[in-house]
Parts: C-alpha cells; sequence; structure tokens
C-alpha cells in the first residue's frame, strides 16, 4: 500500500492540475476564451492579452495556488498514513509533478493546457519555499530587464534544478524539478524561435486581435 501512494499522488495532482483557470477565470468573468485568441495559450499571460489585469493576476494567482495544493495535500497524506522510506520522498515531489502535467495537458480541457510557469512556482513553492522564491526573483529580474515573459521563464526553468541541486540535495524533488524544467523548455519552443528572430511579444503587448464575446441576443438593424 506504501508503494502505492506516490502513483495515487501523481494521479490526484494531475486532476488537480487540470483545472485551467486561465479558461475559467475568463468565462466567470465574461471574457473570451484565451485559446481563442494571441498566442492561443490558456496561461496568465495571454489572459492580460485580454485588457483585464484583474483576470490576468487572479489566473496566475490559482494556476499557482493549484501547485502548492497538491504537494501540501501529499505532505498532509505522508504525515497522516506515517509514510517512510521511498514514499516520504517521492509523493510530493509526484503530487507536484503531476499538477504540472495537468496543467499542460488537462483532462477536462481536451488536454489543451498552457505552458505551465505558474503552476510549476506553486509546485517549487510547495516542496520548497526558499527554492520557490528563489527561482521566483529569478524571473523577475529578467522580465524586469528584458520585458519578456518567455525568457524570464526559460532563465527561471535553467536555473531551478541547478538551485536544488546546488544548495540543497539530489533526490526525488531535484529529479522533478530537472523534469519540470525540461517540459516547460519544450513547450517554450515556439517562444525561443520568435526570441531568436526578435518577434517575441513583450509583457502587455497585444499578440493579436481579441474577440469580443458574443451576446446571447442577436437583432437585426
Amino acid at each position: 500500500m506504501t508503494l502505492a501512494f506516490p502513483f495515487l499522488a501523481l494521479i490526484g495532482g494531475y486532476l488537480i492540475g487540470s483545472l485551467s483557470f486561465a479558461v475559467i477565470v475568463s468565462r466567470a468573468m465574461g471574457l473570451a476564451d484565451p485559446r481563442s485568441y494571441g498566442s492561443g495559450n490558456p496561461g496568465a499571460t495571454n489572459v492580460l492579452r485580454s485588457g483585464s489585469k484583474a483576470a490576468a493576476i487572479l489566473t496566475l494567482a490559482l494556476d499557482a495556488v493549484k501547485g502548492v495544493v497538491a504537494v501540501l495535500l501529499a505532505r498532509w497524506a505522508v504525515a497522516r498514513f506515517g509514510l517512510h522510506g521511498d514514499a516520504l520522498d517521492w509523493t510530493p515531489a509526484l503530487a507536484g509533478l503531476g499538477a504540472f502535467l495537468g496543467h499542460l495537458w488537462p483532462v477536462y480541457f481536451r488536454f489543451k493546457g498552457g505552458k505551465g510557469v505558474a503552476t510549476a512556482a506553486g509546485v517549487l513553492l510547495g516542496l520548497n519555499p526558499w527554492l520557490g522564491l528563489a527561482t521566483l526573483a529569478t524571473w523577475l529580474v529578467i522580465a524586469a530587464f528584458f520585458r519578456y515573459s518567455s525568457l524570464a521563464s526559460l532563465v527561471s526553468a535553467v536555473f531551478a534544478p541547478f538551485y536544488q541541486m546546488l544548495i540543497w540535495d539530489v533526490g526525488a524533488e531535484a529529479a522533478v524539478i530537472t523534469l519540470m524544467s525540461l517540459l516547460l523548455i519544450w513547450r517554450h519552443a515556439a517562444n525561443i524561435g520568435k526570441l531568436l528572430a526578435g518577434t517575441e511579444s513583450k509583457i502587455g503587448q497585444k499578440a493579436g486581435a481579441v474577440p469580443r464575446k458574443r451576446s446571447s441576443l442577436h437583432g437585426k438593424h
């Protein structure tokens, strides 16, 4: 039963991570589906292109929170059931990985998800708050200087596993963080191409027309 906990944590984390808050928040606030404009990515950066800063901030916060929640629930289970050995280390780490994978390929939204930056940050904060803060600081510095969300995310993804292995330890958490970083870089392949070509959109810049949400009332003029 002990060995089953990490697997259950992975599945549970995936179901939590599959809550695509970019879509949920946009619907709740009467905005267009973020998958229909801009980069087409259901994430906070693209929601910002709708012109609603409140929706973007709420999306960012909730996407991060689900990563934290997945890890904390797994830690609670570890303490509640007295897990030890490999299950003690891998259960929270795999719950975080599951949340990240759920954001990338959400089961509730036809497996079309975001790039996972905010959720990855939440997972890091849940696993190791100091690591999460160090990675967040890296993102903020790069974003402030260069104004490219994608570049800040890529640099943070490269540094996060090195922070973990150099300052803390090499183990289950380091393995999961490294895998998340590699997936995050892969998900930004198109952005890397745009950065090299000088066509990448900066933070707050509109990357495409935002369609207005259709009214349910259609009248002839």
